[in-house]
């Protein structure tokens, strides 16, 4: 009798990569970038250190392999809530809520984030791959603003790139603050609305 031969489904190097992402995020968030290890990669993943030197073959090649798993939780978020039809005023509540969304279930990815930006003053790897991403987050926001102030939803001498500015940085030092509660974050986004919306416009 033939026996079957068993079939073992190999992992794809596209699940290993995404592997080793996450365990360099949970690494990063428990001991910093200063303690990131790659023996702890491995070790985390079950792989290793060669397997881990042929997906990432240098501290460059690291930082970038978590950045894209970043922006991959982001992109999976405008997927999910698409505002291009929506108005400055809505499409800037998506920008709250967003923000909340990824902090209650994926505060990782911010805390990750927030790392990165702090020693990017310091790194230049770093600040190559971190940079780019904050520019297009604080592109997407001054244009929200921008079509705001054209549409009278915003204040008429808002300046969209400061206002970008504005709200990126007081979101990311909420997620590092002391009591960063659901009230305490509303409490923030109310303020941020204050700032920038028309008081003399219609809330649409």
């Amino acid at each position: 009798m033939t026996m079957p031969i068993a079939t073992v489904k190999r992992e794809s190097g596209d699940d290993r990569k995404v592997a080793i992402a996450l365990a360099a995020r949970a690494l990063i968030v428990e001991k910093g970038l200063e303690g990131l290890r790659t023996r702890d990669i491995a070790e985390r993943v079950g792989i290793n250190i060669a397997t881990l030197h042929y997906h990432v073959p240098s501290k460059e090649a690291l930082i970038e392999l978590v950045t894209e798993n970043m922006i991959t939780e982001f992109r999976a978020q405008s997927i999910n809530r698409p505002r291009a039809h929506l108005s400055p005023n809505e499409q800037l509540e998506h920008e709250f809520a967003d923000f909340q969304e990824m902090y209650d279930e994926k505060s990782d990815v911010l805390a990750v984030m927030s790392e990165l930006i702090e020693r990017a003053r310091r790194d230049e790897i770093i600040r190559a791959t971190i940079l780019p991403v904050l520019a297009k987050w604080r592109s997407i926001v001054a244009n929200l603003f921008a079509l705001g102030v054209a549409d009278g939803s915003f204040r008429p001498d808002l300046d969209p790139e400061p206002a970008a500015q504005m709200l990126i940085g007081a979101m990311v030092s909420f997620s590092r603050g002391p009591d960063p509660t659901p009230e305490n974050f509303e409490r923030l986004c109310a303020e941020l609305r204050r700032a920038v919306r028309n008081p003399f416009a219609s809330r649409n």
